[in-house]
């Protein structure tokens, strides 16, 4: 399979999990964004459900599909989360925010009965920080931080937009992509950015994921994972 039918198999997979009347939480990303055009199928065949979007290009799909979608506002629980990831390890710790929507990612799987994430296979590795880990600042902050981000160990650098001006969430604030090379304690390090002052979220997501999709060139694994407390 091409990676692009890797994310399609994997998605397709994840769907199954959606039942009629579900609050479901829609991801961000490539391979979320295959899932919501499913949703979108679904709903046109009369699959009643209400979603609850993870970002503004994702409420914009969504809607244009004609999935019912709401705030937080609005729902009591979500019943199931389906979103992607940039890399995942044996325990299901995640690294997210490629995308920029990490926050809302988190608010929103937070909130969630199940969280399913959804792959292809090379986001499967055996120790995370291949992938930059993404931090969301407040602009305040960015300044003070970057040297505060280094004497953790990494190479911060301020995400870019196309423009070559700084890259800012859908709450206006800015992501530090930060080398950490190998995480050896995801949890540690976890806490210890949760912690900073003016640090508004990062892309570590542990304890999240039950169950893990990955599409690959003999199917879609699927990885059920053990709970574990989430940061």
């Amino acid at each position: 399979m091409t990676e692009d039918e890797q994310k399609q198999a994997a998605a397709e997979k994840a769907v199954e999990y959606i039942k009629d009347g579900m609050v479901v939480g829609l991801g961000t990303g490539s391979c979320a964004a295959k899932m919501v055009d499913l949703v979108g199928a679904m709903v046109a065949k009369g699959l009643k459900i209400t979603g609850v979007p993870t970002s503004e290009a994702t409420t914009a799909q969504a809607r244009s599909l004609g999935i019912p979608v709401v705030g937080l506002d609005e729902v009591n629980v979500i019943d199931l989360t389906i979103d992607g990831t940039d890399e995942v390890d044996p325990q299901g710790r995640l690294i997210k925010g490629g995308g920029g929507a990490h926050l809302r990612e988190k608010i929103v799987a937070s909130l969630s009965d199940r969280m399913v994430v959804i792959a292809e296979a090379k986001k499967k590795v055996a120790q995370l920080g291949a992938f930059k880990l993404p931090v969301e600042v407040i602009r305040f902050a960015a300044p003070a931080l970057q040297p505060r981000l280094e004497a953790l160990g990494s190479t911060p650098t301020l995400r870019l937009a196309k423009d070559g001006t700084p890259f800012t969430t859908d709450e206006g604030n800015y992501i530090y992509d930060c080398d950490f090379g190998k995480i050896d304690e995801p949890e540690d390090l976890a806490l210890t950015l949760s912690t900073m002052p003016g640090v508004v979220e990062h892309g570590l997501f542990i304890g999240f994921a039950d169950i893990v999709l990955i599409g690959t060139d003999a199917g879609v694994e699927v990885i059920e994972i053990a709970g574990e407390p989430s940061s």
